[in-house]
């Protein structure tokens, strides 16, 4: 197979920023090197800085500087009123969807065009076959699946359908209908005075051993450090890969969107435009779940030195 040219997306911001900062980072985001911008809230439903007029404010601008912009809907629904601002969402009529829960794939059901987020778990050609026939045209592939699985799921991958992986930011890992973020300032979830707000790009959680564990941000758990796939992106576009997907970071998330724009366009190797990301994560870089290690741990088996260093 000959290497294909992915494009990139930005995935939807998993923390709470004011929504001044939310709207001055998305004016930025205009100007970027990016094809395709999600946009809304996936973690928690109390977050509401922006509603859902206000969303699709943001994605007429991005649409208008010639960015694909999807919708994307939480990942846990727990409340009546949840589901009806997912109707509403997934009934815009104007923009692509991201489905991050079954009850929103059910809602999409015969839609044409949606896509099956992260969140939407997909381990094998039989699910990827069903979410075709649902009227999926692109999935998320789920940050847990190695390069050998997804190798197996490209070969029989409906056609058609195109796939998206997960390449740069923290890795979300699972939701609670618990908020961590309340439980580690001793208040309760309807008490939480939004603490989020305080960590915009969450709260570090250590072992004992003050070995970095998970990152708390809400409701949700993610990886401790991020994950970085710049290495692998060479092998990704041999395998065909339509679309890398970079998690917003509080910070240097425009170094990010360069770095793999400049890979993925021939620009720089890997080596050369690691350097410019390499400071943004000081305590270290994951990427044990493409190789199908433990996902918190850094394998550099297929890296040179100095990508090697970046960790």
């Amino acid at each position: 197979m000959s290497a294909a040219r992915p494009r990139l997306s930005l995935g939807p911001i998993s923390y709470f920023w004011s929504a001044e900062r939310v709207r001055d980072f998305y004016a930025d985001v205009a100007r970027w090197p990016v094809d395709i911008v999600y946009l809304g809230e996936t973690v928690c439903s109390k977050r509401r800085a922006l509603g859902p007029e206000d969303w699709l404010a943001l994605a007429d601008d991005l649409s208008s500087a010639g960015k694909e912009v999807v919708i994307s809907t939480l990942a846990l629904l727990e409340a009546e009123s949840e589901v009806g601002v997912l109707e509403s969402l997934c009934g815009n009529g104007r923009y692509s969807v991201e489905a991050n829960d079954m009850g929103a794939v059910q809602l999409l059901a015969g839609s044409p065009g949606f896509v099956a987020g992260p969140h939407i778990n997909v381990y094998n050609q039989h699910t990827l076959a069903l979410l075709a026939e649902l009227g999926v045209s692109r999935w998320v592939m789920p940050v847990e699946v190695s390069q050998d699985i997804l190798v197996e799921l490209q070969r029989d991958c409906p056609p058609g359908l195109e796939t998206e992986v997960f390449v740069f930011g923290r890795m979300p890992l699972a939701f609670s209908a618990r908020c961590f973020t309340a439980r580690a300032h001793n208040v309760g979830k309807d008490e939480c005075e939004f603490r989020c707000k305080d960590y915009p790009d969450g709260q570090l959680l250590s072992t004992q051993e003050d070995q970095p564990l998970f990152t708390i941000n809400g409701i949700q758990l993610q990886s401790a450090t991020p994950c970085n796939l710049l290495a692998a992106v060479p092998s990704m576009m041999e395998m065909g890969i339509d679309v890398l997907r970079i998690s917003p970071l509080d910070r240097g998330t425009a170094e990010a969107v360069r770095a793999f724009r400049d890979v993925v366009d021939g620009i720089q190797t890997a080596k050369q435009a690691g350097k410019v990301i390499e400071g943004l994560a000081p305590d270290g870089w994951c990427n044990g779940y493409w190789y199908g290690e433990a996902g918190m741990t850094w394998q550099d088996s297929e890296l040179d030195a100095a990508v090697a260093a970046l960790g």
